[in-house]
């Protein structure tokens, strides 16, 4: 399993499967799983700058969407 730590700028939206997950989503298109981050983060609509880990290869509801595992983010 491949990660990469990278710092990424986007959208939260909530996917309402399974219970419901988190995702960023960049101005290209880009989507991640969100893996980790507080109240403040995990909310529908919310613009943030998040430094993680992306691993490319999982399983899951969201399986074909990177996972980005949350080191440190900014809301803005």
């Amino acid at each position: 399993m491949k990660s990469k730590s990278k710092k990424l700028t986007g959208t939260v939206h909530h996917v309402d499967l399974e219970g419901g997950y988190f995702t960023l989503r960049l101005a290209g298109g880009e989507v991640f799983k969100l893996d980790g981050g507080g109240a403040d983060l995990r909310k529908d609509g919310v613009r943030a700058e998040v430094e993680g880990e992306i691993e490319d290869k999982g399983f899951g509801i969201s399986f074909g969407t990177p996972i980005l595992k949350v080191k440190t983010y900014k809301v803005q």
